[in-house]
Formats: C-alpha cells, structure tokens, sequence
C-alpha cells in the first residue's frame, strides 16, 4: 500500500468555524465532495461550494433537537472501510456507502461550558456523542482517513493539503490520529471528572493535561523532564532563560507561600530549595526585601524570590545586587525591569490571579496518593490559649505570622520570628528538637537577638525539651497545633517560666 493517500472526500462538522474556511477553499479547489451537517453544511454553502448533506446519505433528518445528526452506518462505513479489504468495498457498493477520506470534527465545548457555572442541563447537552465517535473513528482507520480534531491544527493541515496536493503520507495521518485520540481521552477525562466531583471515595484517578513543556532536564542532567498544564495561566515569563525542573518546584514553594500574604503589607520571601530562607513585612517593599536577605544572606544566593506587590525601581536596584535565579511579583515597573533585565539569564515572572488545583498529587511507590490542598490558614480565631499568661497583640500578629511560614516549610520544622521576620528556621529535620537547634544556631550566626521572639512548630511538642530549649534561647511566646498525650508537660514549663503558648488545633505537616 502507497504511504500517500488521495483525499477524494470528506466529512466536515464542526462547532467552532474560526479558520475553516481557507481548508474548504482548497480542498474545493483540489475537487474533492464535501459532505456536512447543519450549521457547517450551512456555512459551507455560504463560501458558495458546493456540499452534500448528510441527510441525503443516511436519508434520516437531524433529530432529537440536534442530538442525532451523524450516528448512521453509511457515515461510520464511509469512515471505517478498509480501501485494500475488498470485502469492505464490495459492501460499500452494496449498500450505496460513499467513501470518506478525510474527517474534520471538533467537540462540543464540555469544559468551558462548567467553567462558565451553566446549570446542569446545559452542561449534559454539551457531552458529544456524534463528534467523539466520527474522531475515534476517523483516528482508528489512520491508514485510509486523516482525522482532524483540533481547529489549532488548521493551518497545519492547510500546508498539508497543499504541499501534497491532498495526498498526505501515512506518518502523517497517524500523528493526527494520534492527537484525536488524545484530544478524545482528555474530554472523557474532563466529564468524568465533573460527575465524580461530589464523590468522596473516588475509586479511579483522571488527571488530563493537553499542555506540554519540554525541560532542558529533570532534577538532574541525566533525567528527561517535562512540565505538564497551562503554566502562562498563572505565570508570564518577561525575560530569562528557559524555566528548569527545580526551578518550578520553587516557583511552586514561593506562591503558595505568598499566597497566605497576597493582600497584606508589603512582603518579600527568598526561598531555597522549596523553603523560605529569607521573609519579611514592612511598610515598603524594598525594606521587607533588605530585611528578607538579612534573614540568610548566604543561602539567597542563587535563590527564587517573590513579592506581594508591585516590583519598584528601589527594590529592584537592591535585588540587582544579588544572584538570583528567578523574581516574581504581580507587576513590574518599566524601571525596575530595566535594571533587573540588566542579568540575561534572570527569570522574570509576573504572577497573574489564577485558583490553584483543590487537590495535590504525587506519585508513591507504583500509584499516586491525592489530597486536598492545606487551604486552612491559621487565624487569630483559631488560637487557644493554652498557659495562664496569653500572648499580646504584637506577639499574636508575630505567632501567625510564624504559623504562615511554617505551613509552607518542610517537616520537622520550626520557625523563629520576631517584628515581623523570620530570624531562622529549622527544616526537614528528623526531630523538632534538631530542627529547633538548627533554628537557633542559624539564627544567632547572623547576630539576631532571639529575646522575646516567638516560635512555631508544624506539629505537637511530644516532651518539654523544646520549650526549654527555645526559653533558654529568649524565646517567650509558642505556637502549635496541641493534640499530644504529654501537653501538660511542655504547659507547665512555659508556666514555670511565664512563657505564653496558644493551640491551633490545626497540623500543617509538609512531609
């Protein structure tokens, strides 16, 4: 069999029309018989080319309000013959079933039409049936049918036509059959997942992403990685190289972590390795970021930094001083991009308003293990005091404050704030009693004064030790979930010591 194929027909029946009209120009002029289907059918005729309409095949109307158009077997036998099965073309004869050798069908709008909040009603009209079926069709017989699927492949398919005079080879239609039945997984995926979407014990997984981004490379050169899902929905890239692997899970990291900040007072995080290394609120930008790098000048090197609000000329002259990987802010000033723009590879994002996935998911051993995202965020509403002394203001707005960061920082974690600042953290260690040493020492090496800071924990203190150890330290006031068996212990040190200790009632483990 020749790799090259003659259109001589084709089935065309779209709901979205944008861009079809020069590939029915030509394929006119290539004198190939259109076939179609009311609103195209109509559309074709008014380009003044001729159309055959598919009732006149099937010799049924369109019926049950539109909902049976193309479900017929002289449309599917026109699809699904075999041109080197001779059986196949005996029966074609037979049963007067014209030969169809190309497809162009789209599918109705599911997924714009939920987003759009329409009622239920409107939802289900917009489940295709006819379309699915003439694309599984069309992509199934790649070997005699070029099945076209997506109107963002019309120009693609245009240059096609021309450039082989409307024979395209095999490899050809195989890769368009292979992108319709992409294109088809993904919209069963998108309405399965819209009536599974009340169900608490979901026994199957969808997840659909028709979006790639090829990675210069993984975690490591020796890795392949890929980025999949509509990235510049959230993000627009301004200048710099292209994003890396590791540079979008700290991307990642900083905006959710912002996210808890997003309205506030001017804020700036650096962050290192999916943790902040560096955080501050202040009455100017510009401060909150001088304040943020004296958190931990050295690990800010080469980091990811993000802020609340807009980018101005005198926070962007004091981060042009330092190496930095990546900034990211709502907005830039012309002047700040100038001079940020001054390092070529810098990656410069804007981050855009845009609602975050309801679960995450990650893969475990030979499957994946979803949850709900950790929406909850520690209030003043939410505290508990625990200890006959409570906090005051100025250390409650400090203890939430602590609280934010040590939700986005990975367990065991404990994180030291004072005036609005994160003094140290201790990450990703194997007890909180490390964690809060590695607290302390990091933040004593950069010359805070830890008196009368307050500390959170991700989750409960199991013994005293580490309200004594933070006591010991200057530290005065504690923020953590509760909930262990020995409570009362780590209570009446901080009573002993006059310490205040408020719960929350809330763990916000980042294992």
């Amino acid at each position: 069999m020749s790799t090259s194929l003659k259109i001589t027909s084709a089935l065309i029946s779209v709901f979205d029309k944008e861009g079809l009209a020069p590939i029915v120009q030509e394929l006119n002029k290539q004198g190939v018989t259109l076939y179609s289907t009311g609103g195209t059918e109509k559309f074709i005729r008014d380009l003044g080319i001729d159309v055959v309409a598919v009732e006149d095949i099937t010799s049924y109307p369109s019926i049950l309000g539109g909902r049976v158009k193309t479900l017929h077997p002289k449309v599917f036998g026109g699809i699904l013959n075999r041109q080197n099965n001779t059986s196949d073309q005996e029966e074609l004869a037979q049963f007067e079933i014209p030969q169809l050798d190309l497809v162009i069908v789209d599918l109705y709008p599911f997924e714009k039409t939920v987003a759009s909040g329409a009622g239920e009603q409107d939802i289900i009209e917009k489940i295709d049936i006819g379309g699915i079926s003439l694309i599984r069709a069309a992509a199934k017989n790649f070997a005699d049918v070029l099945c076209v699927s997506d109107k963002n492949d019309y120009q693609e398919v245009l240059d096609l036509l021309v450039e082989t005079n409307g024979a395209p080879k095999r490899e050809d239609r195989k890769r368009f059959a292979t992108k319709a039945f992409q294109i088809s997984s993904h919209y069963d995926s998108a309405i399965f997942n819209y009536f599974n979407e009340d169900t608490k014990a979901s026994t199957a997984l969808k997840v659909s992403q028709q979006e790639a981004k090829t990675l210069r490379y993984g975690e490591n050169p020796h890795q392949e990685g890929t980025f999949y899902g509509a990235i510049n929905d959230l993000l627009e890239q301004v200048h710099g190289k292209e994003v890396s692997y590791n540079n979008l899970l700290d991307i990642d990291a900083a905006v959710n972590l912002m996210l808890e900040f997003y309205d506030g007072a001017p804020t700036f995080a650096i962050l290192k390795h999916n943790n902040a290394c560096g955080f501050a609120t202040r009455d100017t930008l510009v401060k909150a970021y001088e304040d943020a790098l004296a958190g931990d000048p050295v690990s800010a090197f080469g980091g990811v930094l993000i802020a609340n609000k807009e980018m101005d000329l005198a926070t962007a002259e004091k981060v042009n001083e330092l190496f930095c990987e990546v900034v990211i802010a709502p907005s830039f000033t012309e002047e700040a991009l100038t001079v940020l723009k001054s390092k070529k590879n810098r990656i410069l994002l804007i981050q855009k308003a845009a609602t975050l996935d309801p679960k995450t998911i990650r893969t475990c051993l030979n499957g994946y293990l979803v949850q709900d995202r950790d929406n909850i965020t520690d209030t003043k509403e939410h505290l508990s005091t625990a200890t006959e002394i409570a906090p005051n203001e100025k250390e409650i707005a400090d203890l939430l404050f602590a609280s934010k960061i040590c939700k986005h920082t990975k367990s065991n974690t404990i994180v030291l704030v004072k005036d609005g600042q994160l003094l140290a953290s201790g990450t990703g260690q194997t007890s909180r009693v490390d964690a809060l040493r590695q607290a302390i020492e990091k933040a004593t090496n950069f010359g805070f004064d830890l008196n009368n800071a307050v500390m959170a924990s991700d989750a409960f203190f199991p013994f005293p030790d580490c309200v004594e150890i933070a006591y010991n330290a200057g530290v005065r006031s504690v923020i953590q979930p509760g909930g262990s068996i020995k409570d009362q212990l780590s209570i009446d040190y901080c009573n002993a010591q006059k310490m205040s200790m408020v719960f929350t009632g809330i763990r916000h483990f980042k294992h």
